[in-house]
């Protein structure tokens, strides 16, 4: 599990992976992000016209917290991921609040055009096929409906990017263990990070699955990418 290709080559052993950190999963990742993490879930929330009466699909949801802050708006929210330990973390947590569901990012349990938006927050670099899950996100959206991609992604100014990168490579593992329940997953975490496309190479890859008016917005200086489309 150490290594980013022997996960990419057993989609099991990632969900195991998600499935060891669910437990402090939340509060690592806004000590890692040294808080900016509740941000970035209000800024998706505000890039999406949804409310009542729309269906939202939030796919890599995790434990839901992302979700909870969707369903703000009215939408009927859901939350889905392929870790069993993420979901039984989140009904913990969020119990009654939003409605939980296991499932695959690249062949989602829904019908064709089922709903009015999806939204991954920080989960498409973990699927082993991005661009078939992109695909898989046109089929169960209406013709236009939205998509939200929030992704970490390449600062843009080169000073700050050899800063970041040093920080995920060396600092990130460190401070994982001190607080995470599974910091060896935080390496795999900081590899992909480093290993994923930047802003433009993505916006091509969404407009390829089958998406249009694709565009993005750099949110703490390029660290996360939050891009948008439309079905």
């Amino acid at each position: 599990m150490s290594t980013r290709a022997g996960l990419d080559r057993d989609p099991s052993a990632v969900a195991r992976m998600f499935d060891g950190v669910a437990a402090r999963y939340d509060v690592t990742n806004t000590v890692l992000s040294f808080g900016r993490d509740r941000a970035w879930r209000k800024a998706t929330r505000e890039a999406l016209t949804i409310g009542p009466g729309d269906v939202v699909l939030d796919i890599a949801a995790g434990t839901g917290v992302s979700t909870v802050e969707l369903a703000r708006t009215g939408a009927t929210c859901l939350a889905a991921d392929f870790s069993l330990g993420m979901l039984q973390a989140g009904r913990g947590k969020h119990a009654g609040v939003v409605p939980y569901l296991a499932a695959d990012a690249m062949a989602l349990p829904l019908p064709d055009a089922s709903v009015d938006a999806v939204v991954m927050s920080f989960g498409l670099r973990n699927v082993v096929e991005p661009d078939a899950a992109l695909a898989e996100f046109a089929r169960v959206t209406k013709p236009g409906g939205t998509l939200a991609i929030c992704e970490f992604s390449t600062p843009t100014w080169a000073p700050f990017r050899r800063v970041y990168t040093d920080y995920l490579m060396r600092a990130l593992p460190r401070v994982a263990r001190a607080v995470s329940s599974n910091p060896d997953a935080y390496v795999y975490l900081a590899e992909s990070i480093r290993a994923w496309p930047d802003q433009p190479a993505l916006a091509r890859r969404i407009t390829a699955a089958g998406w249009h008016a694709v565009s993005w917005r750099d949110l703490t200086g390029g660290i996360v990418a939050l891009h948008t489309a439309v079905r």
